[in-house]
C-alpha cells in the first residue's frame, strides 16, 4: 500500500515471530516490545530533517549534523502503546511524550476517548503516533483525529501489526500520515482481532491474558 512501510529488518522479523508465539512469557513479550519499538523509531525517524552547527572536537572545530527544529513527540495509545514508548525514548531521549487513552467498545468496536494530555506546541513538532496493533483502524483514525484538533500537522503511525482492513479504512481518514509496521497480516477475525496476530498485545504486556 503507498504510505505504508514495512519494517522487514531481520532482528525486527525474528523478534516478532518470538512475539507471536503463544507460550512466550509476559516478561520476554514486554522486553520484545520494547526493543522491537526502538527499531521501529530508527526507521520511522529516517528522514528527520537535519542542520549543520559549529562543535569543538577533542582535537579541532567542525560543522556536524544534528536533528533540526524541535524535537519529537511521540504519542502512545494507551495502554499497550507504553510498551513501545520505552524503546524510542531509549533513542531520542529527548522527545516529548503525548498520552491519549482510548479503548475499544466491544460491543461496537468504536472507540471511546478517556484521557488526552500533549505539548502545547504539537504544531512545531514532528508527531509520532504508538500502537502495537492497527486492527480495525478506529482507534489510530481517533488518535490522529484528537492530535489534529491539538494543532498536531506533522503526523506519523508506527505499530508492530496491521491489518489490511485497519489500514484501508486509516488511509481513507488520514491519507497524508505514513504507517510504518513490522507486518501486515492477513486479516481481522468477527471480533476485530488480526490474523495470525499475536493476541491481545495489552493483556500480554501485562500478564492479564
Amino acid at each position: 500500500m503507498k504510505g505504508v512501510t514495512v519494517v522487514d529488518h531481520p532482528l525486527v522479523q525474528h523478534k516478532l515471530t518470538l512475539m507471536r508465539k503463544k507460550d512466550t512469557s509476559t516478561k520476554s513479550f514486554r522486553q520484545l516490545l520494547k526493543e522491537i519499538g526502538s527499531l521501529l523509531a530508527y526507521e520511522v525517524t529516517r528522514d528527520l530533517p537535519l542542520e549543520q552547527v559549529e562543535i569543538e572536537t577533542p582535537l579541532t572545530a567542525m560543522r556536524a549534523p544534528m536533528l533540526a527544529g524541535k524535537k519529537l513527540v511521540f504519542a502512545p495509545i494507551l495502554r499497550s502503546g507504553m510498551g513501545m514508548l520505552d524503546g524510542m525514548l531509549d533513542l531520542v531521549p529527548a522527545a516529548r511524550v503525548a498520552h491519549i487513552g482510548l479503548y475499544r467498545d466491544p460491543a461496537t468496536l468504536n472507540c471511546v476517548e478517556y484521557y488526552f494530555k500533549a505539548p502545547a506546541d504539537l504544531a512545531d513538532r514532528s508527531v509520532i503516533v504508538i500502537d502495537p496493533m492497527l486492527a480495525t483502524g478506529n482507534t489510530a483514525i481517533a488518535a490522529v483525529d484528537r492530535l489534529l484538533e491539538a494543532g498536531a500537522k506533522d503526523i506519523r503511525m508506527a505499530c508492530l501489526l496491521a491489518s489490511p482492513e485497519g489500514l484501508s479504512k486509516f488511509q481513507g481518514h488520514h491519507a497524508a500520515v505514513k504507517v510504518w509496521t513490522a507486518a501486515v497480516d492477513e486479516r481481522l477475525n468477527d471480533h476485530g482481532y488480526i490474523l495470525p496476530g499475536l493476541g491481545d498485545a495489552g493483556d500480554r504486556m501485562y500478564g492479564t491474558r
